[in-house]
C-alpha cells in the first residue's frame, strides 16, 4: 500500500514536530509542502488541521525553481476517522495516510493495521 511519499522525497529532514498527541490519531495525512523557511511552524491555510511538521537540518537548500524549502506536514481534514468515525474512511484511508506512529525523521510513514481501520486481535484470542 503507498502512501504516496518514499524516504528519497525526505532527505534533509532533522526533526519531526507534533502539534497534537498521536497516541489516538489512527492515522495522518502527510505531504511535502513548499515554505519559506527550514524550521518553525508552516503557514498552512485551508487544507485541513495541521498536526504536525518536519523541520530541515542547515545544509538544505532552496528549490531553485520555487525558492521555497520543501518539507513534510502532517494533516486531517474534516471527514477523516478521528472527526467523522462513521464516515467515509470508517475502513480504509486515503492514498497519503500513514499510522503516525510509524513516522521518523527521512523516513516515509506505513499503512498499518491501524491505519486502516482493521480490528487488530489479540495474540491468542
Amino acid at each position: 500500500m503507498s502512501s504516496l511519499l518514499t524516504d528519497m522525497d525526505l532527505t534533509g529532514e532533522s526533526k519531526i514536530i507534533w502539534l497534537e498527541d498521536t497516541a489516538a490519531l489512527e492515522y495522518v495525512r502527510q505531504a511535502v509542502h513548499g515554505t519559506p523557511y527550514r524550521r518553525g511552524k508552516p503557514s498552512f491555510d485551508g487544507l485541513g488541521r495541521l498536526v504536525g511538521y518536519a523541520e530541515l537540518s542547515s545544509n538544505v537548500e532552496r528549490d531553485p525553481e520555487t525558492s521555497l524549502f520543501h518539507r513534510r506536514v502532517f494533516y486531517l481534514v474534516p471527514h477523516d476517522r478521528d472527526s467523522a468515525p462513521d464516515g467515509d474512511y470508517r475502513t480504509g484511508s486515503p492514498g497519503e495516510a500513514v499510522d503516525p506512529r510509524t513516522v521518523d525523521i527521512c523516513r516515509a510513514g506505513e499503512k498499518t493495521d491501524r491505519s486502516q481501520g482493521r480490528a487488530i486481535t489479540p495474540a491468542g484470542a
